[in-house]
């Protein structure tokens, strides 16, 4: 019943961070913009420069602080990754039992009679 839950909401997680794929590249430009703006500031030496460069990084701010579906995106695929993380978890737990009735291990003492 676990797997499937995890598997439903890694469905809708994944359908939600696909349909705001277009939200995450305009973010991911905009974040360029902050950080080229960013940098040239710290690079010039002019007044100008530093105007102009400081105008683009705030560009950049304001249209990713508008990019509200982005973010929902972006929350999405943490949630792939928790989903995809656990899952991996789950499956990897192995209960390793010791029993020493012949009925429950009856592979192993066939081979022990066979050789």
């Amino acid at each position: 019943m676990k797997k499937f839950l995890y598997f439903i909401g890694g469905a809708i997680a994944f359908i939600i961070a696909l349909s705001l794929l277009g939200p995450m590249i305009g973010l991911l430009f905009s974040g360029l913009l902050v950080a080229a703006g960013l940098h040239y500031y710290t690079k010039s030496t002019s007044v100008f420069g530093k105007i102009m460069s400081g105008t683009v990084a705030l560009i950049g701010f304001l249209t990713a602080a508008s990019n509200i579906p982005a973010f929902i995106g972006l929350i999405a695929i943490v949630a792939l990754y928790y989903i995809a993380k656990n899952w991996k978890k789950e499956s990897n737990i192995v209960e390793a039992t010791v029993s020493d009735d012949p009925f429950t291990n009856f592979e192993k003492e066939w081979a022990k009679l066979s050789k």
